[in-house]
Formats: C-alpha cells, sequence, structure tokens
C-alpha cells in the first residue's frame, strides 16, 4: 500500500515533523521516521522539549554533569537544546545540500519570555545562529509585531526564519511584507538573496477549539432556533476558512512584480507551514488539518500521532483551493454574528504564547529540582 505522506510531494506539498526526542536520535528511531515518510523538516517549541527533557532519565547524565560543572540553569537547558538541533540538523544535511537549501530544516524557538522585546529577541536569535551553526537551522520568531521587526532585521543579516503562531490575515499580510523588505534590502547592497529562507507558519486547529466554544457559548445564550442553527453551521469551519484564505494570499503576494523581481536574483518564496494540525476535537476527523490543506508550494508540519494517522488513512487531494467562495461567506457570516476574528486571534495569539512560556519554565523549574536533589546528594555524601 503505497504510504499517503509520500504522494502529498506528488500536490507539491512538504511533510515535516513537529517533534524532537533525543531518545529518538540515540536509536537511530528519527532517521527511519524521516527516511520511512520522506520528511523533508523538523520543527520543535518549547512545550516540545518540555516534553522530551522532563519526561524519563534521558538527558539525566548530561544535566548533572553540566550542574558539577557550575553551570547556570538557562545555560544547562540552551545546552541541551542546541545539542539535539544540531544533531537533527546534521540528519537533514542531506537532504539540504541535495535541494540546494529549499528543503533538510530544523527550526529552534527563540524564548517565549522574549516576543515583546524586539531587541531581546533579535540578540537571543543571532546568539542562537551562532551555537548552533548550522546552514540548515531555522529560528523560529512569533509574529507579534515586535516579533516582526526582529524578523526583518535577522532575515537581513543572513538567518534563516521560521515566523510562528501566525493565526490572521492581517498578521500574514505584515509577515510576507517583513520578508520581502528583509530581501529587498540584502538585494541593494549586493547580498545573495538566493540561500535567504524563510517559512510562515500558520497556526490552524487552535483557531477552531477557540471559535467553537465561543460559538458554543452564543449558541446556549441565544433563545432565537433559528440563530442556533446558523451559529452551528460555523461550528467546525473557521480555521479552514481561514486558512484557505490565506493561501490565496500567499499565490497573490509571490505573483506580483515585487517578488518577481527578487525571484529573478535567486529569491525564493516565503512557504506557508501549517502548524497546529492535530485535531483537537475528537468528533472530528484526526486527519482534517491535512486533508482539507493540501496544495502547491506549502508545508505541513505534523506531530508523531498527526503523521501515524495520516500514514494510515490519509487520503491526498489538492483540497487548498476548494470552496473558496463558501470560506468567504462562512467569515462574513462569522461577522455578521458578532465575532470579529481578527480581534479574537489577536487575544489567541497572547494564549499560544503563555503556553509555551508555561513549557519554558516547566522545563527550568525541573533542571532547578535536580540541581537541588544534586547539592542535598553531595551534603549528604559529605556527612
Amino acid at each position: 500500500m503505497t504510504n499517503p505522506l509520500h504522494q502529498l510531494q506528488t500536490q507539491g506539498q512538504s511533510v515535516w515533523y513537529d517533534h524532537i526526542d533525543r531518545a529518538q536520535l540515540i536509536s537511530g528511531q528519527l532517521q527511519k521516521i524521516l527516511d520511512e515518510n520522506r520528511i523533508l523538516g523538523v520543527t520543535s517549541n518549547p512545550t516540545i522539549f518540555a516534553t522530551s527533557i522532563c519526561s524519563g532519565h534521558t538527558y539525566d547524565e548530561q544535566i548533572f554533569s553540566l550542574i558539577s560543572a557550575g553551570k547556570a540553569t538557562h545555560e544547562i537547558y540552551e545546552t541541551l537544546v542546541v545539542q539535539d538541533i544540531q544533531a537533527v540538523a546534521d540528519l537533514l544535511l542531506p537532504i539540504y545540500e541535495h535541494t540546494a537549501g529549499k528543503e533538510g530544516f530544523v527550526s529552534l524557538e527563540v524564548s517565549p519570555t522574549l516576543a515583546y522585546n524586539t531587541m531581546g529577541t533579535l540578540n537571543e536569535a543571532r546568539r542562537l545562529w551562532r551555537a548552533v551553526n548550522r546552514p540548515n537551522l531555522m529560528i523560529k520568531i512569533p509574529a507579534t509585531p515586535e516579533g516582526l521587526l526582529a524578523v526583518e532585521e535577522a532575515l537581513c543579516e543572513g538567518i534563516n526564519i521560521n515566523v510562528t503562531l501566525i493565526l490572521s490575515r492581517t498578521t500574514y499580510s505584515q509577515t510576507t511584507d517583513a520578508y520581502l523588505r528583509a530581501l529587498e534590502t540584502r538585494h541593494r547592497q549586493g547580498l545573495d538573496i538566493s540561500r535567504i529562507a524563510s517559512v510562515a507558519s500558520c497556526y490552524v486547529s487552535r483557531i477552531d477549539l477557540l471559535m467553537d466554544t465561543l460559538i458554543t457559548t452564543n449558541i446556549k445564550a441565544s433563545g432565537d432556533p433559528h440563530e442556533q442553527a446558523r451559529l452551528r453551521a460555523l461550528q467546525g469551519k473557521i480555521a479552514l476558512a481561514n486558512a484557505r484564505l490565506l493561501y490565496q494570499e500567499f499565490k497573490r503576494i509571490f505573483s506580483q512584480p515585487r517578488f518577481l523581481e527578487l525571484e529573478r536574483s535567486g529569491a525564493g518564496v516565503q512557504r506557508i507551514l501549517w502548524a497546529s494540525t492535530n485535531t483537537k476535537n475528537p468528533s472530528y476527523s484526526n486527519v482534517r488539518y491535512v486533508e482539507e490543506l493540501i496544495g502547491p508550494q506549502t508545508i505541513n508540519t505534523m506531530t508523531p500521532e498527526t503523521l501515524e494517522n495520516f500514514r494510515d488513512h490519509g487520503s491526498v487531494r489538492w483540497s487548498i483551493e476548494e470552496d473558496l467562495l463558501q470560506a468567504r461567506a462562512i467569515l462574513k457570516e462569522l461577522e455578521l454574528a458578532g465575532f470579529y476574528l481578527e480581534q479574537i486571534l489577536d487575544e489567541l495569539l497572547g494564549e499560544c504564547l503563555q503556553k509555551f512560556v508555561g513549557s519554558f519554565f516547566l522545563v527550568l523549574e525541573n533542571i532547578e529540582g535536580k540541581k537541588q536533589a544534586s547539592k542535598e546528594h553531595s551534603i549528604v555524601g559529605i556527612g
């Protein structure tokens, strides 16, 4: 039986793996997953590292060694993460070289605590870029107004960027504008733009999770059966409608003279990367955010569970441009129902960042706990 993940490439879509775990690296399982499923990139975030580092004992030996060396908690965390990212980058390097720098990237996120700090984000992006020291690294920067300023400058400096947590169409347009301005600046300076790589990570399922909750609240508050039916008809449809219109914006922006002039000098498009494609509502298909967002020059980054589900029973078709009139009608109906999606998605961005901040501090607390245990063990040993 043909692996549906392989078929995605026939539609112009790349598969990236949204997971990093040192146990998989050591055992060779990650290499096997990449090879068997023709995965062309890997992404990470603070929650992924929190799960990997805080679960089991894979990292313990290195953590205690770094504690013994007198390293600070944040230094220990960064050492662990950089080592994993370097190892994954090395696994992906043949893909990067074979595709002339179009694929084979691994993404590492700046601290989520810096999301509203332009200079802090930029300085950390520079530092992590130097620390990892791999050409196929992408630094992840969230699409806050402050983050996008850092994105533009980092790209100008030749740092590959994965702009993450893009939710609204306005933010997406601002993201592409930052990318194009950076390319234009480098081009004016006579610098190479053919190897500047960037993706725009657009979140999907989290939008439905929030909107379904808000719509349900309004359904319960309404005493009008007709209005309740109108609202129910919107549930589970907002995220895909938003994503499909984002893709139309992508096509428009990267077919205009502004980009085409840069393309003649070697620039590549800033592809859309569909993120948060694991289904969070059990009443929906567990592969819906893969099956319904397939199209050229896109990437879908999948969690291990979503990857396995799609490999098992996913179906492939060029779906990203289906029902565009309906997509516009759905979002118009949402507005008529009193929901202002752009404002709601701005608030959701803040919530997503707070979750990443929580994950980030969870890892630091875990390391602190090991430092305390090491200290107590040393005291007992002395006694």
